[in-house]
């Protein structure tokens, strides 16, 4: 049995958690500490899940103390993350933490003590990196057939945008802002394929469309532009695809999302430098519905061009010197984050009993929300933003030594 704790147990730590049980790997849910308990024992009991033998605390340091746990599960609020993982480590308990790590740089400061001793026990929630489609990717760069990389782009156009600003989502206090809360993804996957460390990136960010007028805090259902508003709960219900195809719907409860007090841009772009000089374009957006999401890349080198996209679960490769184009194709089945869900929490419970090092290791989440800040700092500043050196992150990224299995 591999007793798991969490701190913090909303929508997110409830996936994770379900896809640790999937493995059927003896875990169970221990513990529990959460500021709001009945809401956590009501989500458990409404898909399964008996409440009663969990063990429910309202201070963090309670539910590590009393001992009994194989791993903790950290999934706060963003501004949290880092401070509660922390207080884990110290314990030398295994940890999975929500992405991002952290939301400021002093937060990241507290977490790269630990990288020495704790990098391979800690597992970052980037499925994105785990994904059958990126291992492939990063198997085919790493036997060198491809050529050596010599330049990138990548983009995420994101179809369930408005989650972004109809929810909690919208305080960036919070959240950190939309770099870190998606691009931190995607750079952590680039950063598996390129060779070198970012070193400078020059950011830019803006918001078009989620932006107005209406007075802060009006929910949907007290708008007058209720019925007729193309983000409002009745135009979402007639397109019938936002609950479905986007994972959320929008309600009488949603906050407005043309409110003074409408939080993230609504597109952003970052044009990072790497050691060696080659550079990646990386672009994401909130506007995007329907079949137009899109979520992948393109690497190049002067041999052949390598594109992965995960809403197409495909792999392309062009060769440049003959007519040649090999298409691999991924039949995933569910699970969630394009299959790496599974695959962290299966290394999750090798981690936790001493199996195996994380494949997503501390020092790529805080390498990569070093990143992020720095976009986002460029962003506002319009300068060219230097990226902090992540210490000891040998597991962050491309590692050309690597032999391809």
């Amino acid at each position: 049995m591999v007793s798991i704790g969490a701190i913090g147990y909303g929508l997110r730590a409830d996936t994770v958690m379900r896809r640790l049980l999937a493995q059927e790997r003896g875990a169970v849910l221990a513990a529990v500490c959460d500021p709001d308990p009945a809401r956590v024992r009501e989500r458990l009991a409404a898909t399964g899940l008996d409440p009663s033998p969990v063990r429910f605390v309202d201070d963090p340091d309670d539910l590590l103390d009393a001992g009994g746990l194989d791993g903790v599960l950290v999934a706060t609020r963003c501004s949290l993350h880092a401070r509660e993982a922390v207080r884990v480590l110290r314990r030398g308990l295994p940890l999975f933490l929500e992405k991002p790590v952290a939301t400021r740089s002093e937060d990241l400061d507290a977490l790269d003590p630990w990288i020495p001793s704790h990098d391979a026990r800690t597992v970052v929630s980037f499925p994105l990196r785990a994904s059958p489609l990126l291992q492939e990717a990063a198997r085919l760069v790493r036997t060198g057939i491809l050529g050596e990389p010599a330049h990138a782009v990548a983009w995420n156009d994101v179809p369930y945008g408005g989650v972004y600003y109809h929810d909690w989502y919208r305080d960036e206090a919070e959240t950190g802002g939309l770099f870190l809360q998606k691009a931190t993804h995607d750079l952590d996957a680039l950063r598996c394929l390129l060779p070198g460390r970012p070193v400078e990136v020059a950011g830019m960010a803006s918001k078009q469309v989620y932006r107005g007028d209406r007075p802060a805090g009006l929910r949907c259902g007290d708008c007058p532009d209720r019925a007729r508003c193309p983000e409002g709960p009745v135009v979402s219900a007639t397109r019938a695809f936002d609950a479905a195809h986007d994972g959320y719907a929008v309600t009488d409860a949603s906050l407005c999302c043309f409110a003074i007090d409408t939080g993230n841009e609504d597109s952003g772009s970052a044009l990072v430098r790497y050691e060696g000089g080659l550079h990646a374009a990386y672009s994401q957006d909130f506007l995007a519905r329907k079949g137009a999401a899109r979520r992948g890349g393109r690497i190049f080198s002067h041999e052949a061009t390598l594109a992965y996209e995960w809403y197409g679960e495909r792999a392309t490769i062009h060769w440049h010197r003959t007519e040649r184009v090999d298409e691999i194709r991924f039949d995933r089945r569910g699970g969630g984050h394009f299959g790496g869900d599974d695959v962290l929490a299966a290394n999750f419970l090798d981690v936790c009993e001493g199996r195996a090092a994380s494949i997503s290791p501390l020092s790529a989440g805080v390498a990569s929300a070093r990143l992020c800040l720095a976009a986002r700092e460029s962003a506002r500043t319009g300068r060219f933003v230097p990226v902090p050196e992540t210490p000891s992150a040998d597991g962050a990224g491309f590692d050309p030594k690597e032999d391809a299995r």
